[in-house]
């Protein structure tokens, strides 16, 4: 109760102020993002004179993220959705008639989105492991932001977005590049929790993970058993912890490997549901992307 009292206090005074129509000033001050991934995106759709904030930084995971006194006026609030911002989507979704809000999975049809499993009627958010569904997402994005600009800003908007969405399109080429001398029977991903289903499906991987899709999820002995098999019968030589995603859950599979004679490794560190460091290259959506792909590249050898 008390943690929920502290969500709804930061919610209002984040978001407690008053919307101008947009024909009375058409301008942007603040945009709030809420994963590093939209906020890189934001970034790079509406330049250096629009103040962009980004509330999970490195090594935050969404779905566990609580809420703090903040200190920000937003004229904009743009987030991921399918739940993945657990509690504070609610509460978006809540603000919808006060405050101009923009969700990234809007952009996706539902046929391109991956069923969860774990709950009927719910799909996947890690959106952004595919790259082609991550361009929709950025259009998407800037479409909304130009309506609430003037006609030359949102011209400014769309040749920024044009040239991003190009370096997209070459990360996705590069992607395809990297792993095209991958032997199929290596394709294989084993994660803490299972955030590359997307990555999986655009790029040819089988991924695993120990949890489901949110980190909120229990895993007992039998799902550490069960991956432990997996991992022996595929031969499997290295798995990886993720930087946002505490490793323990991944070292009891290295060590049930072991007890079975199987020698299994960490193969590096992948971003999953935050970037790395800000003002590095990891800092950035497609800095984080390559930064996986050499990672798995060089966990598969």
């Amino acid at each position: 109760m008390k943690n929920n009292l502290i969500l709804f206090t930061f919610i209002i005074a984040l978001f407690s102020c008053k919307v101008t129509p947009k024909e009375e000033t058409q301008k942007i001050n603040t945009i709030v993002c809420t994963t590093g991934m939209i906020g890189d995106v934001v970034k790079n759709i509406v330049g250096e004179n629009i103040k962009v904030i980004t509330l999970m930084g490195p090594g935050v995971d969404p779905h566990l993220y609580k809420a703090t006194q903040g200190d920000s006026d937003a004229d904009v609030i743009v987030y991921n959705g399918l739940h993945l911002e657990g509690k504070m989507g609610e509460l978006f979704e809540k603000l919808e008639k006060q405050k101009n809000m923009i969700v990234a999975t809007d952009a996706i049809a539902q046929n391109d989105l991956i069923n969860n499993t774990e709950f009927q009627g719910a799909y996947d958010p890690h959106i952004w492991f595919d790259i082609q569904l991550w361009n929709t997402s950025t259009n998407y994005i800037s479409k909304e932001l130009s309506s609430l600009v003037t006609d030359s800003v949102a011209q400014e908007f769309q040749v920024n977005t044009r040239q991003y969405t190009e370096s997209l399109n070459n990360l996705h080429e590069a992607i395809i590049a990297n792993f095209k001398n991958v032997d199929p029977k290596q394709k294989v991903i084993i994660t803490a929790h299972d955030a590359f289903g997307y990555f999986g499906r655009a790029y040819g991987f089988e991924v695993r993970g120990l949890q489901g899709i949110s980190t909120t999820s229990e895993y007992g002995l039998k799902d550490v058993s069960d991956l432990v098999n997996f991992i022996i019968e595929k031969e499997i030589q290295s798995v990886f912890v993720e930087t946002s995603v505490a490793s323990k859950s991944l070292e009891a599979i290295v060590e049930g490997c072991k007890e079975k004679d199987h020698e299994v490794k960490i193969g590096g560190k992948l971003y999953s549901d935050a970037m790395g460091p800000e003002g590095t290259s990891d800092g950035t959506y497609i800095g984080m992307v390559m930064h996986n792909v050499k990672t798995i590249l060089k966990g598969l050898k």
